[in-house]
């Protein structure tokens, strides 16, 4: 780029959060990491080399005195916000009668709240400056429900998600805010268990038989916050989950 931007990104202490971290920070943007703890946060800096332009900030993005704290710290450090990647999210699939009370919560909190918040804190902030991108991580299972993996939760939050990138796009219209959504299918990330049979059985639920890796999200992130025309879309990696039945 031809200037460095600011980038916050919520849930970068591993999986995709670090690796679109690393990637913003390689392009010489500044990026300001949030994660639930600042020991994970400070593993993952130290993972980096420890750049001067990575701001840790910690604290539940579910809340919104978080969201308001990321803004703040990364406005006194850098002095604007260019994008905002709301990608902190959990994944708890398994029969609907099986969800406990905890697990609605815990879904909600960091899936829903985790975006909204921090989106209507980026949406006050960019606004006014006629410019930015909104990033939603969401999932590509909320589109393409798969009996072989029961997630309502996901379907509920993640769906609902979808639209309100829509729903965002379309009230921004001409301010000159984008906002879309990134889907991914299966990632290789830690969330995921690391056993061959378990990934055995995550490979079917793509048509090419394969999973992703993070860099496959970032490379569609990336396009995305590049972009002066996209806005309100849902772009799918997924391996061809979404593409139909096989």
């Amino acid at each position: 780029m031809a200037s460095a931007r600011t980038v916050i990104i919520t849930g970068a202490s591993s999986g995709i959060g670090l690796a679109l971290a690393e990637s913003y920070l390689k392009r010489g943007d500044n990026v300001v990491g949030n994660a639930r703890t600042m020991a994970r946060l400070q593993e993952a800096a130290a993972s980096l080399g420890n750049p001067e332009n990575f701001l840790l900030v910690d604290g539940d993005v579910g809340r919104p005195e978080t969201a308001r704290t990321l803004f703040d710290r990364a406005i006194a450090a850098f002095g604007t916000v260019d994008i905002l990647i709301a990608n902190a999210g959990i994944f708890i699939g398994k029969p609907t009668v099986e969800f406990t009370e905890e697990d609605v919560n815990s879904i909600i909190d960091t899936n829903l709240k985790g975006f909204f918040y921090p989106a209507q804190a980026a949406v006050a902030h960019m606004k006014p400056n006629g410019s930015g991108h909104i990033i939603a991580i969401t999932a590509c299972i909320a589109m393409q429900p798969n009996a072989k993996l029961p997630a309502l939760m996901t379907a509920i939050v993640k769906g609902g998600l979808n639209q309100a990138v829509k729903a965002l796009a379309i009230e921004m219209g001409n301010s000159g805010v984008q906002v879309n959504a990134v889907a991914p299918g299966i990632i290789d990330t830690p969330m995921l268990p690391d056993d061959e049979e378990t990934w055995a059985f995550l490979r079917t639920f793509a048509p090419n038989g394969r999973t992703g890796v993070p860099q496959d999200v970032v490379d569609a992130v990336m396009y995305l916050t590049d972009s002066t025309y996209v806005t309100g879309s849902i772009m799918t990696v997924d391996g061809g989950s979404t593409a139909g039945t096989w």
